[in-house]
């Protein structure tokens, strides 16, 4: 494979992976954080509501469970698609590949010899490698959890 080939092909490819799912990672992890602010905030409010208004306390506390039960459901929700982690270990993937990329384009330290085609393959495969590595070991403690 050439070197514009693998830069292509393999660099190119995969900061574009990364930087796709750190945004969308990126979106729900805010999404859904400022969905159980808004609810959360708005307990005080329908709790005042309730007391304040006579004929009004059957709906305010089907709405206070509501609440309750919807920020239950988000914060379980954010916990186990643990977005906030991934959108911050593929954005980090991301900006390495980046670096990598022009480090060997500019010709700059490790990049400046003769070697340096075979330096940046191990060196992004490395930054590859590691992260699908963390992600096997994530999934490998997520089913002991769920066995337990």
């Amino acid at each position: 494979m050439t070197t514009e080939g693998y830069l292509k092909e393999r660099v190119d490819d995969q900061i574009k992976w990364y930087d796709q799912k750190s945004k969308n990672n990126q979106y729900w992890f805010k999404g859904l954080r400022t969905a159980e602010i808004i609810i959360a905030a708005m307990i005080p409010f329908i709790s005042g509501i309730t007391a304040s208004y006579e004929g009004f306390e059957k709906t305010g506390l089907i709405l206070l469970g509501l609440a309750g039960v919807i920020i239950a459901i988000i914060a379980g929700v954010l916990s186990l698609g643990q977005f906030q982690e991934h959108w911050i270990e593929y954005r980090t993937v991301c900006e390495s590949l980046k670096k990598e990329k022009f480090l060997f384009k500019t010709g700059a330290e490790p990049y400046g010899h003769d070697d340096s085609f075979n330096l940046l393959v191990q060196r992004v495969e490395t930054l590859v490698s590691q992260e699908n590595t963390n992600w096997a070991q994530y999934m490998m403690k997520r089913e002991k959890k769920e066995k337990n």
